[in-house]
């Protein structure tokens, strides 16, 4: 049987109590204890990586209120595939159309400028946003289906609020320059 590698640490006073404290209430050693967290905090590091708050909020606020939904990535497209090949398609860019002139309405109402309008479509995880300038964003698609829903979305939403933005199409991108935003 191989040695154990023996370490010594500092710790500070706080982080003493703390390690007293749960190797009490675990009833372990020191060693069982460094070893058990060492692992943890190994095995799930992204957890303790920084988030950003307020795209959680975001999230918060849009699934606690039962208006929206998470779904996967291949439901989705699915859905898109089906609807580009259904007969009656035409009826559903109107239903799209209609939706965007409801969240226009409320966003404008909520005076949300665009960039916010972006950032929160951008948590949908529609595309992923990069922003240029303070005006100008790129958009990075996903799947090509995928261009005229959001490109739709996005041109129905902001006339509907009175602002003015250019949306010109790349090969896997829309880049929007917002001209005139809500003046508040």
């Amino acid at each position: 049987m191989k040695v154990p590698e023996r370490v010594t640490i500092a710790l500070d006073e706080e982080t003493a109590e703390l390690f007293k404290k749960a190797k009490a209430e675990l009833r372990v050693s020191q060693s069982e204890l460094m070893r058990e967290a060492l692992k943890f905090y190994c095995k799930y590091r992204t957890l303790f990586e920084p988030v950003d708050a307020e795209k959680v909020r975001t999230y918060i606020e849009m699934l606690s209120t039962g208006e929206h939904i998470i779904i996967d990535i291949d439901h989705w497209l699915l859905f898109l595939n089906f609807i580009k090949s259904h007969p009656d398609n035409e009826k559903f860019w109107e239903s799209h159309k209609a939706i965007c002139e409801s969240h226009a309405e409320q966003f404008k109402y909520k005076l949300y400028h665009a960039e916010y309008i972006l950032k929160r479509l951008e948590a949908c995880n529609l595309f992923k946003l990069h922003e240029d300038s303070e005006n100008a964003f790129t958009i990075v698609l996903g799947p090509d289906i995928t261009r005229e829903f959001v490109k739709t979305e996005l041109e129905e939403i902001f006339a509907g609020m009175g602002l003015k933005v250019e949306i010109k199409e790349d090969l896997a991108k829309l880049r929007v320059r917002v001209l005139h935003d809500l003046d508040c």
